[in-house]
Protein backbone atom coordinates (compact mmCIF):
# COMPACT_ATOMS: atom_id res chain seq x y z
CA UNK A 1 0.00 0.00 0.00
CA UNK A 2 1.62 3.31 -0.92
CA UNK A 3 -0.85 5.90 0.02
CA UNK A 4 0.35 6.91 3.64
CA UNK A 5 -2.35 5.05 6.13
CA UNK A 6 -4.26 6.98 9.30
CA UNK A 7 -5.37 4.73 11.92
CA UNK A 8 -8.39 6.44 14.34
CA UNK A 9 -8.00 5.08 17.77
CA UNK A 10 -9.23 5.32 21.41
CA UNK A 11 -12.10 4.19 24.17
CA UNK A 12 -15.06 3.00 22.59
CA UNK A 13 -18.03 5.34 21.81
CA UNK A 14 -15.39 8.62 21.63
CA UNK A 15 -16.57 9.35 18.05
CA UNK A 16 -14.14 7.70 15.67
CA UNK A 17 -16.66 6.50 13.09
CA UNK A 18 -17.94 10.03 13.25
CA UNK A 19 -14.70 11.02 12.77
CA UNK A 20 -13.86 9.00 9.53
CA UNK A 21 -16.96 9.51 7.89
CA UNK A 22 -16.65 13.19 8.08
CA UNK A 23 -12.79 12.92 6.97
CA UNK A 24 -13.81 10.76 3.93
CA UNK A 25 -16.70 12.53 3.33
CA UNK A 26 -18.95 9.65 3.03
CA UNK A 27 -21.19 7.49 5.21
CA UNK A 28 -18.90 4.17 5.44
CA UNK A 29 -18.16 3.18 8.58
CA UNK A 30 -22.09 2.63 10.74
CA UNK A 31 -22.79 5.23 13.18
CA UNK A 32 -24.59 4.11 16.15
CA UNK A 33 -24.93 5.56 20.09
CA UNK A 34 -24.20 1.50 20.92
CA UNK A 35 -20.67 1.22 21.97
CA UNK A 36 -18.61 -2.00 19.68
CA UNK A 37 -20.90 -1.23 16.67
CA UNK A 38 -17.46 -0.37 14.72
CA UNK A 39 -15.73 -4.20 15.05
CA UNK A 40 -13.25 -4.39 12.04
CA UNK A 41 -10.90 -1.80 10.94
CA UNK A 42 -12.13 -0.17 8.03
CA UNK A 43 -10.39 1.61 5.25
CA UNK A 44 -11.47 5.07 3.52
CA UNK A 45 -9.60 7.75 1.65
CA UNK A 46 -9.42 11.34 1.65
CA UNK A 47 -7.14 14.09 0.49
CA UNK A 48 -5.49 17.32 2.17
CA UNK A 49 -3.40 20.16 0.45
CA UNK A 50 -2.09 16.91 -2.38
CA UNK A 51 -1.65 14.63 -0.51
CA UNK A 52 -4.25 11.51 -0.77
CA UNK A 53 -4.45 9.98 2.63
CA UNK A 54 -5.65 6.13 3.89
CA UNK A 55 -7.54 6.74 7.01
CA UNK A 56 -9.28 3.66 8.95
CA UNK A 57 -11.25 3.44 11.49
CA UNK A 58 -11.01 0.64 14.29
CA UNK A 59 -13.40 -0.86 16.99
CA UNK A 60 -12.65 0.76 20.68
CA UNK A 61 -10.04 -0.20 22.82
CA UNK A 62 -10.80 -1.56 26.27
CA UNK A 63 -7.49 -2.42 27.48
CA UNK A 64 -8.75 -5.01 30.13
CA UNK A 65 -11.38 -7.16 29.30
CA UNK A 66 -12.19 -11.07 29.14
CA UNK A 67 -14.95 -10.36 26.58
CA UNK A 68 -14.17 -12.34 23.29
CA UNK A 69 -15.47 -9.96 20.49
CA UNK A 70 -14.31 -6.83 23.07
CA UNK A 71 -10.29 -8.81 23.17
CA UNK A 72 -10.69 -9.30 19.19
CA UNK A 73 -11.58 -5.64 18.61
CA UNK A 74 -8.29 -4.71 21.15
CA UNK A 75 -6.24 -7.01 18.87
CA UNK A 76 -7.99 -5.85 15.44
CA UNK A 77 -6.83 -2.11 16.69
CA UNK A 78 -3.28 -3.11 17.54
CA UNK A 79 -3.14 -4.13 14.17
CA UNK A 80 -4.31 -1.17 12.75
CA UNK A 81 -1.92 0.82 14.76
CA UNK A 82 1.45 -1.26 13.13
CA UNK A 83 0.72 -0.79 9.51
CA UNK A 84 0.09 2.46 10.03
CA UNK A 85 2.14 5.79 8.69
CA UNK A 86 -0.08 8.65 11.92
CA UNK A 87 -2.46 7.58 14.46
CA UNK A 88 -4.90 9.53 15.55
CA UNK A 89 -5.30 9.16 19.37
CA UNK A 90 -9.23 10.68 19.86
CA UNK A 91 -10.23 11.28 23.27
CA UNK A 92 -13.84 12.58 24.78
CA UNK A 93 -13.95 16.26 26.63
CA UNK A 94 -16.93 15.59 28.14
CA UNK A 95 -15.57 12.35 29.54
CA UNK A 96 -12.15 14.03 30.58
CA UNK A 97 -8.73 12.04 30.53
CA UNK A 98 -9.67 9.20 32.41
CA UNK A 99 -7.63 5.76 33.23
CA UNK A 100 -7.94 3.71 29.66
CA UNK A 101 -6.91 6.85 28.07
CA UNK A 102 -3.64 6.80 29.74
CA UNK A 103 -3.53 2.92 29.27
CA UNK A 104 -3.97 2.98 25.42
CA UNK A 105 -1.27 6.40 25.47
CA UNK A 106 1.34 3.65 26.74
CA UNK A 107 0.39 1.39 24.05
CA UNK A 108 0.77 4.16 21.32
CA UNK A 109 4.31 4.94 23.01
CA UNK A 110 5.54 1.54 22.66
CA UNK A 111 4.45 1.78 18.91
CA UNK A 112 7.00 4.54 18.41
CA UNK A 113 4.36 5.83 15.39
CA UNK A 114 3.38 9.49 15.40
CA UNK A 115 0.52 10.51 17.10
CA UNK A 116 -1.54 13.29 16.82
CA UNK A 117 -4.50 13.35 20.35
CA UNK A 118 -7.92 14.61 19.02
CA UNK A 119 -9.96 15.93 21.89
CA UNK A 120 -13.53 14.77 20.31
CA UNK A 121 -17.12 16.72 21.18
CA UNK A 122 -15.64 20.29 21.65
CA UNK A 123 -18.43 21.91 20.63
CA UNK A 124 -17.74 25.16 21.89
CA UNK A 125 -16.74 27.19 19.02
CA UNK A 126 -14.02 30.38 19.50
CA UNK A 127 -13.38 29.31 22.54
CA UNK A 128 -10.99 26.59 24.03
CA UNK A 129 -12.68 24.35 27.39
CA UNK A 130 -10.61 24.39 30.41
CA UNK A 131 -11.10 20.77 30.03
CA UNK A 132 -9.30 20.48 27.06
CA UNK A 133 -5.56 21.06 28.60
CA UNK A 134 -5.80 18.46 30.80
CA UNK A 135 -4.97 16.13 27.42
CA UNK A 136 -1.61 17.45 27.43
CA UNK A 137 -0.63 15.56 30.22
CA UNK A 138 -0.88 12.05 27.64
CA UNK A 139 2.89 13.52 27.08
CA UNK A 140 3.24 13.61 23.16
CA UNK A 141 5.15 15.41 21.36
CA UNK A 142 2.99 17.34 19.27
CA UNK A 143 -0.19 19.63 20.81
CA UNK A 144 -3.70 17.94 20.96
CA UNK A 145 -5.95 19.39 18.82
CA UNK A 146 -9.71 20.26 19.52
CA UNK A 147 -12.55 18.46 17.06
CA UNK A 148 -16.32 18.30 16.68
CA UNK A 149 -16.62 15.70 14.42
CA UNK A 150 -20.08 15.61 14.36
CA UNK A 151 -20.35 19.25 12.89
CA UNK A 152 -16.52 18.77 11.50
CA UNK A 153 -14.95 21.73 13.33
CA UNK A 154 -11.02 21.30 13.89
CA UNK A 155 -10.88 18.54 11.27
CA UNK A 156 -8.59 20.76 8.74
CA UNK A 157 -6.18 21.27 11.57
CA UNK A 158 -6.59 17.56 12.31
CA UNK A 159 -5.55 17.01 9.05
CA UNK A 160 -2.57 19.81 8.80
CA UNK A 161 -1.23 18.23 12.31
CA UNK A 162 -1.51 14.48 10.31
CA UNK A 163 0.28 15.93 7.25
CA UNK A 164 3.05 17.52 9.06
CA UNK A 165 3.29 14.02 11.27
CA UNK A 166 4.24 12.02 8.21
CA UNK A 167 7.45 10.48 8.11
CA UNK A 168 9.34 12.01 5.19
CA UNK A 169 9.87 8.53 3.04
CA UNK A 170 6.19 7.82 2.22
CA UNK A 171 5.63 7.08 -1.59
CA UNK A 172 2.34 8.59 -2.83
CA UNK A 173 2.26 6.44 -5.93
CA UNK A 174 -1.45 5.55 -7.37
CA UNK A 175 -2.81 1.98 -7.08
CA UNK A 176 -4.08 1.99 -10.42
CA UNK A 177 -3.67 -2.13 -11.22
CA UNK A 178 -5.14 -3.17 -8.32
CA UNK A 179 -8.26 -5.44 -8.66
CA UNK A 180 -11.37 -4.91 -6.27
CA UNK A 181 -12.70 -8.51 -5.14
CA UNK A 182 -15.75 -8.26 -2.69
CA UNK A 183 -16.09 -11.79 -0.58
CA UNK A 184 -20.41 -12.18 -0.39
CA UNK A 185 -22.20 -14.94 1.34
CA UNK A 186 -24.75 -15.49 3.84
CA UNK A 187 -23.68 -15.07 7.25
CA UNK A 188 -21.21 -17.10 8.96
CA UNK A 189 -20.48 -19.05 5.13
CA UNK A 190 -16.94 -18.02 6.03
CA UNK A 191 -15.87 -14.78 4.31
CA UNK A 192 -13.70 -13.34 6.89
CA UNK A 193 -12.08 -16.39 7.45
CA UNK A 194 -11.33 -16.77 3.87
CA UNK A 195 -9.90 -13.33 3.26
CA UNK A 196 -7.46 -14.10 6.42
CA UNK A 197 -6.45 -17.15 4.66
CA UNK A 198 -6.45 -15.04 1.49
CA UNK A 199 -3.86 -12.62 3.10
CA UNK A 200 -2.45 -14.83 5.45
CA UNK A 201 -2.78 -12.49 8.51
CA UNK A 202 -5.65 -12.52 10.81
CA UNK A 203 -7.18 -9.35 9.37
CA UNK A 204 -10.79 -9.84 10.11
CA UNK A 205 -12.39 -10.98 13.17
CA UNK A 206 -13.46 -14.51 12.60
CA UNK A 207 -16.19 -16.03 15.42
CA UNK A 208 -18.72 -18.36 15.37
CA UNK A 209 -21.31 -16.27 16.21
CA UNK A 210 -23.43 -15.18 12.91
CA UNK A 211 -22.91 -11.97 11.73
CA UNK A 212 -19.87 -10.54 13.53
CA UNK A 213 -19.03 -8.67 10.64
CA UNK A 214 -20.91 -5.84 10.18
CA UNK A 215 -18.99 -3.31 7.79
CA UNK A 216 -18.02 -3.87 4.53
CA UNK A 217 -13.55 -3.66 5.28
CA UNK A 218 -10.82 -3.63 2.92
CA UNK A 219 -7.75 -4.95 2.58
CA UNK A 220 -5.25 -4.52 0.12
CA UNK A 221 -3.25 -7.66 -0.86
CA UNK A 222 0.04 -7.94 -2.92
CA UNK A 223 1.40 -11.29 -4.21
CA UNK A 224 2.88 -13.11 -7.44
CA UNK A 225 -0.54 -12.98 -8.63
CA UNK A 226 -1.09 -9.43 -8.61
CA UNK A 227 -2.67 -6.43 -6.57
CA UNK A 228 -5.92 -7.41 -4.80
CA UNK A 229 -8.17 -5.40 -2.83
CA UNK A 230 -10.78 -7.26 -0.45
CA UNK A 231 -13.65 -5.99 0.52
CA UNK A 232 -15.20 -8.26 3.11
CA UNK A 233 -18.88 -7.92 3.69
CA UNK A 234 -21.50 -8.05 6.47
CA UNK A 235 -22.81 -11.17 5.85
CA UNK A 236 -25.99 -10.30 4.06
CA UNK A 237 -29.75 -11.54 5.66
CA UNK A 238 -32.80 -12.21 4.76
CA UNK A 239 -35.19 -8.85 4.82
CA UNK A 240 -37.33 -10.64 7.10
CA UNK A 241 -33.96 -10.74 9.82
CA UNK A 242 -33.09 -7.30 9.02
CA UNK A 243 -35.03 -5.58 12.29
CA UNK A 244 -32.87 -3.48 13.79
CA UNK A 245 -31.09 0.09 12.30
CA UNK A 246 -27.46 -2.09 12.14
CA UNK A 247 -28.33 -4.78 10.51
CA UNK A 248 -29.92 -2.27 7.74
CA UNK A 249 -26.87 -0.92 7.24
CA UNK A 250 -25.07 -3.77 6.74
CA UNK A 251 -26.97 -5.22 4.22
CA UNK A 252 -27.09 -1.80 2.16
CA UNK A 253 -23.11 -1.36 2.79
CA UNK A 254 -23.03 -4.96 1.23
CA UNK A 255 -24.71 -4.38 -1.63
CA UNK A 256 -22.66 -0.92 -2.07
CA UNK A 257 -19.60 -3.20 -1.57
CA UNK A 258 -21.02 -5.80 -4.37
CA UNK A 259 -21.16 -2.11 -6.86
CA UNK A 260 -17.63 -1.80 -5.86
CA UNK A 261 -16.04 -4.58 -6.91
CA UNK A 262 -14.58 -5.75 -10.29
CA UNK A 263 -15.09 -9.06 -9.10
CA UNK A 264 -17.33 -10.92 -6.49
CA UNK A 265 -16.53 -14.58 -5.11
CA UNK A 266 -19.90 -15.75 -3.72
CA UNK A 267 -18.92 -17.89 -0.88
CA UNK A 268 -21.65 -20.86 -0.09
CA UNK A 269 -21.38 -23.30 2.86
CA UNK A 270 -20.99 -27.06 2.06
CA UNK A 271 -22.74 -28.33 5.13
CA UNK A 272 -25.58 -26.14 4.77
CA UNK A 273 -26.12 -26.77 0.55
CA UNK A 274 -27.10 -24.06 -1.52
CA UNK A 275 -30.48 -21.95 0.20
CA UNK A 276 -32.54 -19.89 -1.70
CA UNK A 277 -30.49 -16.98 0.16
CA UNK A 278 -27.36 -18.08 -1.52
CA UNK A 279 -29.61 -17.32 -4.92
CA UNK A 280 -30.65 -14.10 -3.13
CA UNK A 281 -27.10 -12.62 -3.04
CA UNK A 282 -26.03 -14.65 -6.22
CA UNK A 283 -28.67 -12.05 -7.94
CA UNK A 284 -27.17 -8.89 -6.29
CA UNK A 285 -23.88 -9.47 -8.31
CA UNK A 286 -25.51 -10.87 -11.41
CA UNK A 287 -27.67 -7.81 -11.59
CA UNK A 288 -24.78 -5.63 -11.08
CA UNK A 289 -23.10 -7.18 -13.99
CA UNK A 290 -19.87 -8.21 -11.83
CA UNK A 291 -17.75 -11.27 -12.88
CA UNK A 292 -18.27 -13.86 -10.51
CA UNK A 293 -16.90 -16.96 -8.82
CA UNK A 294 -18.72 -19.02 -6.60
CA UNK A 295 -16.59 -21.11 -3.71
CA UNK A 296 -18.00 -23.77 -2.18
CA UNK A 297 -16.61 -23.21 1.50
CA UNK A 298 -16.10 -26.15 4.48
CA UNK A 299 -15.68 -28.63 1.88
CA UNK A 300 -13.43 -30.34 4.48
CA UNK A 301 -16.13 -30.86 6.60
CA UNK A 302 -18.56 -32.63 4.36
CA UNK A 303 -18.85 -36.51 3.71
CA UNK A 304 -17.95 -37.13 0.21
CA UNK A 305 -18.12 -40.06 -2.39
CA UNK A 306 -17.20 -40.38 -5.69
CA UNK A 307 -20.05 -38.24 -7.02
CA UNK A 308 -20.38 -35.65 -4.67
CA UNK A 309 -18.19 -32.54 -6.54
CA UNK A 310 -20.42 -33.93 -9.83
CA UNK A 311 -23.88 -33.75 -7.16
CA UNK A 312 -22.86 -30.44 -5.48
CA UNK A 313 -22.17 -28.66 -9.07
CA UNK A 314 -25.52 -29.84 -10.64
CA UNK A 315 -27.34 -28.62 -7.26
CA UNK A 316 -25.41 -25.14 -8.18
CA UNK A 317 -25.93 -24.75 -11.48
CA UNK A 318 -29.78 -25.88 -10.70
CA UNK A 319 -30.54 -22.93 -8.09
CA UNK A 320 -28.46 -20.57 -9.56
CA UNK A 321 -29.75 -21.21 -13.49
CA UNK A 322 -28.65 -17.89 -14.70
CA UNK A 323 -25.08 -17.95 -13.49
CA UNK A 324 -23.99 -20.89 -15.80
CA UNK A 325 -21.17 -18.82 -16.88
CA UNK A 326 -19.14 -18.60 -12.55
CA UNK A 327 -16.33 -21.21 -12.36
CA UNK A 328 -17.31 -23.08 -8.91
CA UNK A 329 -14.22 -23.79 -6.78
CA UNK A 330 -14.70 -26.32 -3.72
CA UNK A 331 -12.53 -25.32 -0.72
CA UNK A 332 -11.53 -25.00 2.59
CA UNK A 333 -10.96 -21.59 4.32
CA UNK A 334 -10.20 -23.11 7.88
CA UNK A 335 -7.38 -25.49 6.06
CA UNK A 336 -6.27 -23.38 2.95
CA UNK A 337 -7.63 -25.92 0.61
CA UNK A 338 -7.51 -25.06 -2.97
CA UNK A 339 -7.47 -21.27 -1.67
CA UNK A 340 -4.53 -20.42 -3.03
CA UNK A 341 -6.73 -20.89 -7.25
CA UNK A 342 -9.03 -18.35 -6.42
CA UNK A 343 -6.22 -15.96 -7.58
CA UNK A 344 -5.80 -17.43 -10.42
CA UNK A 345 -9.96 -17.71 -10.86
CA UNK A 346 -9.99 -14.23 -10.23
CA UNK A 347 -7.70 -13.22 -12.61
CA UNK A 348 -9.31 -14.94 -15.06
CA UNK A 349 -12.79 -14.06 -14.78
CA UNK A 350 -11.81 -10.45 -14.39
CA UNK A 351 -9.72 -10.82 -17.81
CA UNK A 352 -12.99 -11.55 -19.53
CA UNK A 353 -15.29 -9.22 -18.03
CA UNK A 354 -12.56 -6.51 -19.28
CA UNK A 355 -12.29 -8.25 -23.21
CA UNK A 356 -13.47 -6.46 -26.09
CA UNK A 357 -13.84 -7.97 -29.32
CA UNK A 358 -13.32 -5.96 -32.95
CA UNK A 359 -16.85 -5.51 -34.66
CA UNK A 360 -14.91 -7.37 -37.63
CA UNK A 361 -14.52 -10.92 -35.41
CA UNK A 362 -18.60 -10.24 -33.96
CA UNK A 363 -19.82 -10.21 -37.12
CA UNK A 364 -18.34 -13.24 -38.44
CA UNK A 365 -19.33 -14.93 -35.63
CA UNK A 366 -22.57 -13.39 -36.24
CA UNK A 367 -22.82 -14.61 -39.95
CA UNK A 368 -21.65 -18.01 -39.07
CA UNK A 369 -24.16 -18.76 -36.81
CA UNK A 370 -26.95 -16.95 -38.43
CA UNK A 371 -25.94 -19.98 -41.06
CA UNK A 372 -26.67 -22.50 -38.89
CA UNK A 373 -29.55 -22.04 -37.07
CA UNK A 374 -31.96 -19.68 -38.89
CA UNK A 375 -33.69 -16.70 -36.88
CA UNK A 376 -36.72 -16.94 -35.99
CA UNK A 377 -39.72 -15.97 -38.05
CA UNK A 378 -43.49 -15.11 -36.91
CA UNK A 379 -46.17 -15.20 -39.53
CA UNK A 380 -44.81 -15.22 -42.83
CA UNK A 381 -42.24 -12.33 -41.34
CA UNK A 382 -38.61 -13.51 -40.46
CA UNK A 383 -36.25 -11.70 -38.44
CA UNK A 384 -33.10 -10.23 -39.72
CA UNK A 385 -30.48 -9.52 -38.41
CA UNK A 386 -27.66 -6.85 -39.44
CA UNK A 387 -24.99 -6.49 -37.26
CA UNK A 388 -23.22 -6.61 -33.80
CA UNK A 389 -20.57 -4.45 -31.96
CA UNK A 390 -19.65 -3.91 -28.53
CA UNK A 391 -20.63 -0.50 -26.78
CA UNK A 392 -18.80 -1.47 -23.44
CA UNK A 393 -16.71 -3.88 -20.74
CA UNK A 394 -17.41 -5.12 -17.69
CA UNK A 395 -19.80 -6.62 -18.28
CA UNK A 396 -19.23 -7.21 -22.04
CA UNK A 397 -22.29 -5.52 -23.71
CA UNK A 398 -23.26 -5.66 -26.95
CA UNK A 399 -25.54 -3.86 -29.07
CA UNK A 400 -27.84 -6.13 -32.04
CA UNK A 401 -29.00 -4.10 -35.07
CA UNK A 402 -32.09 -6.25 -36.52
CA UNK A 403 -35.21 -5.48 -38.23
CA UNK A 404 -37.81 -6.07 -35.96
CA UNK A 405 -36.89 -6.15 -32.05
CA UNK A 406 -39.82 -8.73 -30.79
CA UNK A 407 -39.04 -11.22 -33.34
CA UNK A 408 -35.96 -11.88 -31.51
CA UNK A 409 -37.08 -14.20 -29.23
CA UNK A 410 -35.24 -15.04 -25.70
CA UNK A 411 -34.22 -18.64 -27.25
CA UNK A 412 -32.37 -16.93 -30.32
CA UNK A 413 -30.92 -14.25 -27.82
CA UNK A 414 -29.40 -17.36 -25.46
CA UNK A 415 -28.26 -18.96 -28.51
CA UNK A 416 -26.07 -16.17 -29.72
CA UNK A 417 -24.66 -15.52 -26.25
CA UNK A 418 -23.37 -19.02 -25.65
CA UNK A 419 -21.87 -18.41 -29.40
CA UNK A 420 -20.05 -15.39 -27.87
CA UNK A 421 -18.94 -17.53 -25.28
CA UNK A 422 -18.16 -20.50 -26.45
CA UNK A 423 -16.10 -18.57 -29.64
CA UNK A 424 -14.29 -15.87 -27.62
CA UNK A 425 -14.68 -17.34 -23.94
CA UNK A 426 -16.02 -14.72 -21.37
CA UNK A 427 -15.75 -17.20 -18.63
CA UNK A 428 -16.90 -15.39 -15.06
CA UNK A 429 -18.58 -12.53 -16.63
CA UNK A 430 -22.25 -12.10 -17.14
CA UNK A 431 -22.74 -10.65 -21.19
CA UNK A 432 -25.05 -8.17 -21.74
CA UNK A 433 -27.61 -8.09 -25.38
CA UNK A 434 -29.21 -4.37 -26.40
CA UNK A 435 -31.49 -5.63 -29.29
CA UNK A 436 -32.08 -2.04 -31.72
CA UNK A 437 -34.26 -1.69 -35.15
CA UNK A 438 -32.37 -0.02 -37.34
CA UNK A 439 -33.28 3.31 -37.55
CA UNK A 440 -33.12 3.60 -33.44
CA UNK A 441 -30.56 6.00 -32.69
CA UNK A 442 -27.86 4.30 -31.03
CA UNK A 443 -26.76 5.18 -28.11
Amino acid sequence: MSKPIIAIVGRPNVGKSTLFNKLIGERRAIVEDTPGVTRDRIYGETEWRGRKLVIVDTGGIEPKTDDIILSKMRKQAEVAIDTADVIIFMCDIRAGLVADDREIATMLRKSKKPVVVCVNKADKIGSVEDEFYEFYELGFDRDPIAVSSLHGSGSGDLLDAVIEALPDDIDDAEDDDVINVAVIGKPNAGKSSLVNKMLGEERHIVSDIAGTTRDAVDSLVENEYGRYNFIDTAGIRRKSKVNDRIEKYSVLRAQMAVERADVCVILIDAVEGVTEQDEKIAGIAHDAGKACIIAVNKWDAVEKNNDSVKEFTNDIRTALSYMTYAPIQFISAKTGQRVGGLYELINKVYASANTRITTGLLNDMLSDVTMRVQPPSDKGRRLKIYYITQSSTAPPTFVIFCNRAELFHFSYQRYIENNLRETFGFSGTPIKLIIRERGEEQG
